[in-house]
């Protein structure tokens, strides 16, 4: 069984604050879901990207905040083949770490499946 581009190297994550700032000018996709909210922004690479804040303010404690972004990650790496070609900031909002790991990534699944789905029909539109 051969492996695809399963891994998650740097050229699949927004690394600084200016990658950040591309997402937060004006996102092209707004997203949301139980305890999370993604930012999208289409980009003129191949595939997506991602990003991930989970702040103190939303999160309290740390062990949380490094699962919700440790879930995160594999879900992203899982789905990248599939999802268009956008940067994408996942933002962690309060209630996320009430829920437990299924429901978690019960939540993912279905922001993913969003995600796509409005990049698809957006995507006829032109960008400004």
């Amino acid at each position: 069984m051969g492996v695809s581009r399963q891994g998650f190297p740097r050229a699949l994550r927004l690394l600084s604050a200016g990658d950040f700032r591309y997402v937060f000018a004006q996102a092209d996709l707004k997203i949301h879901a139980k305890g999370m909210l993604a930012l999208a922004r289409f980009n003129d690479g191949d595939h997506a990207r991602i990003g991930l804040v989970a702040g103190k303010k939303n999160v309290k404690l740390a062990v949380e905040r490094n699962r919700f972004k440790r879930l995160t990650r594999e879900s992203f790496r899982l789905r990248q083949e599939t999802l268009p070609a956008v940067d994408v900031v996942i933002l962690a909002r309060r209630g996320v770490d009430d829920m437990d790991n299924a429901m978690l990534q019960r939540q993912l699944h279905g922001l993913w499946k969003r995600l796509k789905r409005e990049a698809l029909r957006r995507s006829g539109a032109p960008r400004t």
